[in-house]
């Protein structure tokens, strides 16, 4: 928040105070000292981390490859914020837990965000307001959109010093549920609810960030998984000749289309759920009757051919068989990795695909990617396109800024809390900009290292490896 400080600085003449001069406000004592409350703190911040994010995008250039998607085609004389500007406030704001353009209304003066879009904190040009991002949001094309998805695409390979030898691209669909009239939102009778369907797509084992298609409000059909899926492979595999890719989802996404098309390209495999059926339970009828005589706790693992009408050809089947206090349970996953073994397929490579549903949280439930209340279907992809932006700008800070700290494998809700919402005295004098933090911020040591990894980074490319 910004509080004026009349009685330190004077706000700009292209600037009004937020607030008027009010009387001191005066609570409960403290062992018998008065305490008095007033608006006369400076020119202050909650959220002094942006700067963090700030110099980790400087690294990254993630901003600067979607704004350059974009054309604009606004009248030269009128502009006041530039693409890359806007793009970056709203980031930022995302970021910081401002989810709605509305927010951008009560950040305007916020001296952190200007500082982060090279702005001064005092003297500079306030930030842009909400209509300005609902028109951004509307003059958006499919060709633009088009573009941004292979340049986060593009982010994600360029985050790599070398091309890893093998990737897991982990497909998942989540429910977006809408309360208005936006173009292509269905009534999804499995959530029993009016939504959007968006797919994400995660590298498995690093949680980066792929790609985030809006969908309307039902399953994928096979045909349309392939679409995306080739697209996904044929990229990569034009900077990536020789990395190993590995397909993986649940049963919804263990169709036929993908099998076919992944058997036609090379180093490509894949592992995904199968729903249960007469024939395959048959075929561990005997296992199951094991598992039942040595009661709960009772675990096998078992492996056959099998092939499903509406496959081109057999492929390995592994089958999980255990008793549970609840009972009997038994799951079928499907793979072409012949050589694997059972209990590693399913708990090595198979299970570590619910790390997903954590990346889906972190970007659902934390950068808030379901605040799609536009009314065009491109605007509101346009939209998941900046929640995922600041996906993929927090996920790069936590990955090379804290590593070997205690918040490496927090949440991304929590990184927000201990190092992005930060109270700060911001003052500009003629040679110079002060943030004045808490003296008692408790991650300190954090929070200095971090900045010292950054002024390291400033002279070497990113990403890079020399991070301690």
């Amino acid at each position: 928040m910004h509080l004026p400080s009349p009685n330190v600085h004077t706000p700009p003449h292209n600037q009004e105070p937020l607030f008027p001069n009010l009387p001191p406000v005066l609570l409960a004592p403290v062992q018998g000292k008065k305490v008095f409350l007033d608006f006369e703190g400076g020119n202050t911040t909650s959220d002094a981390g942006v700067l963090l994010l700030s110099e980790t995008e400087s690294m990254t250039g993630i901003i600067s490859t979607l704004a350059h998607c974009i054309t604009d085609s606004r009248r030269s004389t009128s502009v006041m914020h530039s693409i890359h500007d806007l793009i970056a406030q709203r980031v930022y704001q995302i970021a910081c837990g401002y989810e709605d353009g509305n927010d951008s209304n009560a950040l305007r003066k916020d001296p952190a965000l200007k500082m982060a879009l090279d702005r001064l904190p005092e003297h500079g040009d306030d930030l842009a307001s909400q209509p300005t991002f609902s028109r951004l949001e509307n003059m958006v094309t499919r060709s633009e959109l088009y573009r941004m998805a292979a340049g986060l695409l593009d982010h994600f390979l360029d985050s790599y010093t070398e091309p890893p030898s093998v990737i897991v691209l982990d497909f998942d669909d989540t429910e977006d549920i809408v309360h208005g009239k936006q173009q292509l939102a269905l009534f999804n009778g499995y959530h029993q609810e009016t939504c959007y369907q968006p797919l994400h797509v995660f590298e498995g084992l690093s949680g980066k960030l792929i790609t985030s298609i809006l969908r309307p409000g039902r399953r994928p059909t096979g045909k349309e998984i392939v679409s995306y899926l080739s697209r996904l492979v044929h990229h990569i595999r034009s900077r990536w000749p020789e990395t190993i890719i590995v397909y993986r989802g649940d049963s919804h996404y263990g169709v036929p289309e993908a099998y076919s098309f992944l058997a036609t390209e090379r180093d490509c495999y894949s592992v995904t759920g199968l729903g249960g059926n007469e024939v395959l339970l048959r075929s561990v009828k005997d296992i199951i009757d094991e598992v039942k005589k040595h009661g709960a706790g009772f675990r096998r693992y078992h492996t056959f051919q099998y092939q499903a009408r509406s496959w081109s050809e057999a492929r390995k089947v592994v089958s999980k068989v255990e008793m549970t206090e609840k009972g009997l349970n038994v799951r079928f996953i499907s793979t072409d990795m012949q050589k694997a073994k059972a209990k590693a397929l399913y708990e090595e490579i198979y299970s570590a695909r619910g790390n997903d549903e954590l990346y889906i949280k972190a970007h659902k439930t934390f950068m808030k990617s379901d605040r799609t209340s536009c009314h065009r279907f491109l605007a509101n992809q346009f939209r998941v396109f900046l929640h995922s932006e600041a996906y993929a700008l927090v996920h790069a800070f936590q990955t090379n800024l804290l590593r070997g700290t205690a918040l490496a494998t927090a949440t991304f809700e929590t990184i927000r809390l201990k190092l992005l919402k930060i109270g700060a005295r911001v003052i500009e004098i003629k040679t110079r900009i002060k943030v004045h933090l808490p003296t008692s911020y408790p991650y300190k040591p954090i929070l200095n290292r971090c900045f010292a990894i950054l002024e390291q980074l400033r002279s070497v490319p990113w990403p890079s490896t020399a991070i301690p």
